[in-house]
């Protein structure tokens, strides 16, 4: 978690996907942006040989290729060797995924059809649970987004080790906040759960990304990061 913390404070915006706002997105985005020089590289160097044979199949084009062990052995052992060079940071970051953590905050989100309910509850003698629902067309403020700024946002507090645990009440939700690199399925009778650690204070959106129902597309996510003392007071005006 600390290395990935590290790459989010250096890690530059990108137009390539959100910003990223939380180390798991920060790895996700670095490890593309990497892997993507490489990419090209491998198909540059695939389509010189495609067009190098093409040009001249029969002087030193596919009469030389054809039949060499050792050409086989190469064009075999390489993209094995590629492979492996690749799933070596993959596994960093999907351990990641599931790092032992000891929150501070934890949230529980519940996927309806066609809402989400939230419950937090780490404060002794108060139980926070509120429902969210997408806001119409007529509510907007001016601003706001359609079909992603909600009527009850979830204030989260920046810089602070937060558990995330999700589950479905009646078919398969999946909560997704590309911003903070969630992206967790909610299901029926199980609980799911992923660390989450927000960098700086925002708003980020999200969106059920799993086919759910007529009104999927009105199931949104919003999660705002704000400081632990504004995080405090959101939480006990729910006391009054």
């Amino acid at each position: 978690m600390e290395s990935l913390i590290k790459w989010a404070n250096a890690f530059p915006p990108v137009s390539a996907a959100p910003e990223p706002a939380s180390p798991l997105m920060a790895g996700i985005v670095d490890f593309h942006e990497n892997l993507l020089y490489y990419l090209i590289l491998i198909l540059t160097v695939v389509t010189y040989l495609l067009y190098a044979m093409a040009r001249n199949p029969q002087g030193g084009g596919l009469k030389n290729l054809n039949h060499s062990t050792t050409l086989e052995i190469i064009w075999t052992t390489l993209p094995a060797i590629i492979l492996v060079l690749i799933a070596i940071p993959s596994f960093k970051l999907l351990y990641s995924l599931d790092a032992p953590v000891t929150p501070a905050v934890t949230l529980k989100a519940k996927g309806n059809q066609w809402f989400w309910s939230y419950e937090i509850s780490d404060i002794e003698g108060l139980d926070v649970s509120f429902d969210s629902y997408t806001k119409s067309d007529d509510d907007l403020l001016p601003g706001e987004l359609r079909l992603l700024d909600v009527d009850n946002r979830v204030l989260l507090p920046v810089q602070t080790p937060i558990r995330l645990l999700i589950t479905g009440e009646d078919v398969i939700h999946s909560f997704a906040v590309p911003s903070l690199g969630l992206k967790l399925d909610g299901i029926p009778g199980r609980l799911n759960h992923t660390p989450l650690y927000i960098l700086r204070p925002g708003v980020f959106y999200g969106q059920c990304s799993e086919l759910c129902g007529t009104a999927h597309y009105n199931m949104s996510i919003v999660l705002q990061g704000v400081s632990q003392s504004d995080y405090f007071n959101w939480l006990l005006s729910f006391a009054v």
